[in-house]
């Protein structure tokens, strides 16, 4: 199977948040701001593997920064690394005021995504192959935190 490269399926998400997105406050919801990280996880997954993907996982989620209502939600991902029928997708997350044109970091997640057949069973995806230093460093960054997950699950009896 031929490999991609990280740029073959990078993605962005923008989008403006709305009251229905907040608490009364005006206070973006963490699970608004998660289901726009799983779905651009998913657009770039699909990108890559050209197949139904599912998530497997979420690493750590921290919000730096609020998210209000009226802010651009900006979302930027890529694959990291590679497995057989996983790929690891990072999200960094940005919000931006229209009013004042201040752009502040929010967060960012790494997920786990597979690839699923026609039959629904995990199937095999082409790997990542990184050209740049920093792709490079990306990856192996991405197969540390992989073996670490699948030693927390070995650990879990998953």
């Amino acid at each position: 199977m031929e490999g991609k490269t990280a740029k073959d399926s990078m993605a962005t998400l923008a989008r403006t948040m709305f009251p229905t997105d907040a608490n009364a406050a005006g206070n973006v919801f963490g699970g608004a701001i998660l289901r726009q990280v799983d779905e651009i996880a998913g657009i770039v997954a699909k990108r890559h593997t050209r197949s139904n993907v599912v998530t497997a996982s979420i690493d750590h989620m921290n919000f730096l920064a609020p998210v209000y209502v009226g802010d651009l939600l900006i979302l930027d991902a890529r694959i990291n690394c590679t497995g057989r029928t996983s790929m690891e997708v990072e999200v960094e997350i940005r919000a931006e005021d229209l009013d004042t044109g201040e752009v502040r970091a929010v967060g960012s997640s790494f997920l786990t995504m597979v690839a699923l057949g026609e039959d629904g069973r995990p199937t095999e995806i082409p790997p990542i192959v990184p050209t740049t230093g920093e792709e490079k460093r990306r990856f192996e960054e991405g197969q540390e935190r992989r073996r670490r997950r699948l030693e927390e699950l070995g650990k879990r009896g998953g």
